[in-house]
């Protein structure tokens, strides 16, 4: 009791004791920042480790972090005084330069390098960065590398061909329905019956024996490797709640895959795919 006693003095001499005003001013911070990190894919533990890094060193004695699958709730403490907040992420989406831009900025935070007002600054620029990728350079990249993987899966050119047809139709659907903000396992669903539909189309020209590899690679661009990379990591590191949930998100995503191209050969009629 002595001891820990001794550390919480230590903990608040290091430090000047921040006003409630500042205390409210990090706590918003750090939760847009979580908030940033949790929306674009980061993993429990990046999160908790940067926002803690972040509070810290904005002037808090210490940074309590709690991250769910799309909820983040923030604790600042300075001295006797606490602020606890909760921020709900609605929409989840992959962006690592986001990820990295934020870890950064905590990185420069903790060495003294920037105030909490300069910390905002910089939190509104990484928000409205526009994408660093022209929206159809990314659609011509992922059917590229799609058709790429039938090559390399044992497809003649014709199933390239179809596959890259197919990805990029797929991609432009995905853009399209992401952007009028539909449900992530709906949105899912649709862009592999579309993707299957364009390769059942040219099932039925005949245009190639193997079509079923250009089924199978044109929809690769939905399987979700974010999520279950993270779920491992989450798994491993002893975040089982928020692991579990990341395991069932790509669960679901894959079975709605699965859904999209079994009613696409459904309504073609084509089989052997």
């Amino acid at each position: 009791m002595d001891t820990r006693r001794s550390t919480n003095t230590r903990m608040v001499d290091d430090k000047s004791l921040l006003t409630y005003e500042d205390l409210s001013a990090i706590i918003d911070l750090t939760l847009w920042a979580g908030q940033l990190l949790l929306q674009h894919g980061a993993e429990t533990q990046r999160i908790e480790e940067t926002v803690h890094r972040l509070g810290t060193g904005m002037g808090c004695n210490w940074m309590d972090v709690m991250v769910s699958s799309n909820t983040i709730v923030v604790t600042a403490i300075s001295g006797h005084q606490f602020r606890t907040k909760l921020r709900r992420v609605p929409a989840l989406t992959i962006n690592m330069a986001v990820i990295d831009a934020v870890n950064t900025l905590s990185r420069r935070v903790s060495t003294g390098e920037l105030d909490w007002l300069q910390v905002r600054a910089e939190l509104q620029r990484i928000s409205t960065t526009p994408p660093r990728y022209n929206r159809w350079l990314v659609v011509a990249m992922v059917a590229l590398s799609c058709a790429a993987f039938s090559r390399l899966a044992g497809g003649d050119w014709a199933v390239f061909g179809v596959t890259f047809v197919a990805a990029s139709t797929a991609m432009v659907v995905r853009q399209e329905l992401t952007r009028h903000h539909f449900n992530t396992l709906m949105m899912v669903t649709i862009t592999a019956f579309i993707a299957a539909l364009v390769v059942s189309s040219a099932t039925l020209l005949g245009l190639s024996a193997n079509l079923e590899l250009a089924m199978a690679a044109s929809v690769l661009l939905l399987v979700p490797g974010v999520p279950l990379i993270n779920a491992v990591e989450d798994l491993i590191k002893g975040h089982l709640v928020t692991g579990m949930a990341q395991s069932m998100t790509g669960i679901l995503v894959s079975a709605c895959i699965a859904l999209g191209l079994l009613l696409a050969i459904w309504l073609t009629g084509v089989g052997g795919l």
